[in-house]
């Protein structure tokens, strides 16, 4: 006869920064995530009971130091949804973390078989993309909870996961489209770290730089050609600075180059993360992620680069040390008027 196999879907929550760190949130079962051996987290500020998390709910926030998913930071006893594609830090944007399933087969006698279900490339060595796991409008925390029928497909597929869905939307959105032609799109960054930031975005699905080979090279060239052709058009009188180059570590998962002038004036720019992710190695240089693509047919990021984000703060023009991010930005005004 036959052998009866149960697929099973199991979640796990996946350290960015290390593939190997990973929580098992089972079945019915919440479990407590904060300051442990399982998690290797000796930070003092990460409570031992920063979150309880589930298959099914969200985060009940108990650490004194917030939480937050993507830039945005859950309350206290505040229970929220991380969506696949949305980036989980634990405490004080750092420590991130991200969902993934595997798929459990169960059979009688024969035990266990698993296998693991992500995006973009199989190496288990590379940093974790950001998956969706799902069909479209599907719902993976089915539980004890049934899914409420009243809400339609449509309204489950836009809810999955609004910042990876977020970024393709804007894409689209004329309002947010500064240039557009056949390869790729640029828009204003929703939430701005400086007077002029923009993102080139592919049209192609790209989930990130890791996906990136030596058949993108053109694009990646052109990405760069259409940041500058940017800066011109739109700030070409204004004698600003500007950058342009990849978040080693991106919040979002699909490909996006920043072109961001350096006044770094703007009420976005709220904390040390936001400053050291455009102000250190963390932020690689378009030219640079060109040569290396050209070189070795792909895109290395070396190990450690989240504890750059918890470096001091250090102005970008003459390196001074500022104690924090208003200190900083009062500073940054001298450079203003050179």
């Amino acid at each position: 006869a036959p052998e009866c196999v149960i697929m099973m879907r199991v979640c796990w929550l996946v350290r960015q920064d290390n593939r190997h760190q990973r929580i098992k949130l089972p079945h019915l079962e919440t479990v407590m995530v904060g300051r442990s051996p399982e998690t290797k987290i000796a930070d003092k500020k990460c409570s031992r009971q920063q979150g309880n998390w589930s298959q099914d709910c969200g985060d009940y926030c108990v650490g004194v130091n917030p939480t937050s998913i993507d830039s945005v930071i859950i309350g206290k006893d505040q229970e929220v949804k991380l969506q696949p594609g949305q980036v989980l830090y634990l405490v004080n944007e750092l420590y991130p973390y991200i969902i993934e399933f595997e798929e459990e087969a169960k059979s009688p006698g024969l035990g266990t078989h698993r296998k693991r279900k992500r995006s973009g490339n199989s190496d288990p060595t590379e940093t974790a993309e950001p998956s969706t796991g799902l069909e479209p409008g599907s719902n993976p925390r089915q539980r004890s909870v049934p899914p409420k029928k009243e809400k339609d497909a449509s309204a489950k597929k836009e809810s999955l996961g609004h910042w990876s869905q977020g970024l393709k939307i804007s894409m689209e959105d004329p309002k947010m489209q500064v240039y557009k032609d056949e390869q790729v799109v640029v828009i204003k960054d929703k939430y701005p770290k400086a007077r002029f930031h923009w993102l080139v975005l592919p049209w192609a699905s790209i989930s990130s730089l890791k996906a990136v080979t030596r058949e993108h090279l053109e694009l990646l060239r052109h990405m760069h050609a259409v940041g500058e052709k940017v800066i011109a058009d739109f700030a070409g009188s204004s004698k600003l600075r500007f950058r342009l180059g990849y978040h080693a570590i991106p919040s979002m998962s699909h490909v996006h180059l920043h072109v961001i002038s350096q006044d770094f004036d703007s009420p976005c720019l709220k904390n040390k993360k936001h400053w050291n992710s455009f102000n250190t190695e963390y932020f690689l240089e378009s030219q640079a992620v060109i040569d290396m693509v050209q070189e070795a047919g792909r895109v290395t990021v070396r190990d450690g680069m989240p504890e750059l984000l918890k470096l001091p703060l250090r102005c970008h023009e003459c390196q001074q040390l500022l104690p924090s991010i208003p200190q900083l930005k009062e500073h940054l005004r001298k450079h203003w008027s050179k």
